[in-house]
């Protein structure tokens, strides 16, 4: 409800809202019997959920993924942006890892090379989209890959995969022998299970 601009206010002691002079008596009264300042955001909550406020909000938990200690409210935030190990896609080959393995990871699978369409030169991936910005076309400055590639297929121009095929056929790879993996896990408990309860 709004307050009319030519009515008196006061400011509760309390809760520190403004609150029409007429009322105060009586919102102080009920506001310092129910209601509570949190003493972490200051926000004003009923006194019989002050605790539950607390645990829901401002209490301490540990990351999963890291174990560090992260107040709850933040937890999401931490788990999305700061976790140290939060899964990241690296964008040369798109292999999802923990981000603490990033910079290393990148710095080694940036420096591999893929050869150019256009001027049939050989150009490390952190530097492909300067090149392809540039590049025109010319073909007098073939380099080495290092990669061992025969001169035939450089002559030729052999495309490579693209770096997300490969991730595709690796995360198949893993979903498959992780698979196979649970398969012979469960078939070996449960005959351990079986074995048990033979008397």
């Amino acid at each position: 409800m709004a307050v009319a601009s030519d009515q008196a206010t006061s400011i509760c002691s309390h809760c520190d809202r403004v609150i029409p002079s007429s009322n105060l008596d009586l919102h102080v009264a009920h506001c310092s019997r129910k209601l509570e300042k949190c003493k972490i955001c200051g926000d004003m909550v009923p006194k019989r959920h002050a605790e539950e406020h607390f645990l829901s909000t401002h209490a301490t938990v540990a990351c999963s993924l890291c174990s560090e200690p992260v107040e709850r409210e933040v937890l999401a935030v931490h788990k999305g942006e700061n976790c140290p190990q939060r899964i990241v896609t690296c964008e040369y080959c798109e292999f999802p890892l923990p981000a603490i393995d990033l910079f290393k990871h990148q710095e080694v699978c940036g420096n591999r090379t893929e050869l150019c369409h256009l001027c049939s030169r050989y150009i490390r991936l952190h530097e492909r989209d300067g090149h392809e910005s540039r590049c025109n076309g010319g073909t007098n400055n073939i380099t080495e890959s290092s990669r061992n590639t025969s001169p035939a297929e450089r002559d030729r121009g052999a495309p490579r995969r693209q770096p997300h095929e490969v991730s595709k056929k690796r995360l198949l790879f893993t979903i498959a022998i992780t698979g196979v993996a649970v398969l012979f896990g469960s078939l070996i408990f449960q005959r351990k299970a079986e074995d048990s309860q033979v008397p």
